[in-house]
């Protein structure tokens, strides 16, 4: 496994790229180096590809566990509880969840920057993730619920630097929570103990109730959103992103900003600072975004909703965020 330090530029080097002496720079005629202008794909006869059957390998649907299915082309399970606030039926759309775009501008001067970020959860988003962001020169952590000592394989293939989970957080600019629902009151207490100002915490979930993660009354019985109700459990604001992604598409789908079969993702949060430098972090990993309105908002990207799991631009996703409703079907209560 590499050291902490392995990835230290060179003297003159440009924060983000790989200086011209490096030993890990590969050379022109490596089949691992990436065209310019081509989505991040390892080819088969790569050495760092993981075998057909290893860990990490794509759920049928996002992320999500085995069981029942219901909704549009069966991939969809149920969103959070609404039923007690049916207000939200009859609201207007708001209009910033609409408002779709498409490449993201990146602010002046952070043209090949790099960010520390944290992940919590590497199973096939967080695993999945870590693989991307540490190939765009990002500095990143990665924790799961076996310690460090588990996650060997997956650092000596990125460069990514194992750590406890307390540890995850630690200088880190952006935080992805990616781990089943029920997990997340187990976290460490303190978590984001020693981040960097400003931090934006990302969070993956879906609530499962009856294939994984129970009953939970909060959402069920209150009409808690599922990132709210996450947002309390941590003690700290996020943006819901990448909750409805298949985890190979993180892989295997980024296109260059602009190219009309580029795929978009839906993003909620109440923090217009934190949503927008999660929007430039999903452009910079080869995705549109569509502003998907607050955390109260998000039940429109939950699962059993039309946008869940679709793999659309930014006008199809614009439309099935107006499409969603926060009704609960019966047979998807814990």
């Amino acid at each position: 496994m590499r050291s902490s330090a392995w990835w230290a530029p060179l003297p003159g080097a440009s924060p983000g790229r790989t200086p011209a002496g490096c030993p890990y720079r590969r050379p022109a005629g490596c089949p691992c180096r990436r065209p310019a202008g081509r989505p991040y794909r390892r080819p088969a006869r790569c050495p760092g590809r993981r075998p057909a059957g290893r860990p990490g390998r794509q759920l049928p649907t996002p992320h999500r566990p085995s069981g029942p299915r219901s909704g549009r082309a069966g991939i969809r399970a149920l969103e959070p509880g609404i039923a007690g606030a049916p207000s939200r039926v009859d609201r207007t759309y708001p209009e910033e969840a609409g408002s779709g775009r498409g490449p993201s501008e990146r602010p002046a001067g952070a043209e090949g920057s790099t960010m520390k970020i944290g992940i919590i959860g590497a199973g096939n988003i967080g695993g999945n993730l870590t693989r991307r962001l540490t190939a765009l020169g990002h500095e990143v952590s990665v924790a799961n619920s076996r310690g460090p000592e588990s996650l060997g394989a997956l650092a000596e293939e990125t460069g990514a630097t194992p750590v406890a989970a307390s540890e995850a957080a630690r200088g880190a600019e952006v935080v992805v929570v990616t781990v089943p629902l029920k997990n997340v009151p187990d976290l460490p207490s303190g978590l984001f103990d020693g981040a960097a100002d400003g931090l934006v915490v990302i969070d993956t979930g879906n609530y499962y109730p009856r294939e994984r993660d129970g009953r939970i009354a909060a959402i069920e019985d209150d009409g808690v959103t599922e990132s709210r109700w996450t947002e309390r459990q941590i003690g700290h604001p996020v943006v819901k992103a990448f909750n409805g992604t298949y985890a190979q598409d993180i892989l295997d789908r980024p296109l260059p900003a602009g190219d009309p079969g580029r795929l978009a993702l839906p993003v909620a949060g109440d923090d217009a600072a934190a949503k927008e430098r999660v929007r430039l972090l999903i452009d910079e990993l080869g995705f549109d975004t569509v502003d998907a309105g607050g955390i109260d908002d998000s039940w429109r990207q939950q699962p059993d909703t039309p946008v869940y799991g679709l793999r659309e631009g930014v006008d199809a996703v614009k439309k099935a965020l107006a499409e969603a409703s926060p009704e609960r079907p019966e047979g998807f209560r814990g």
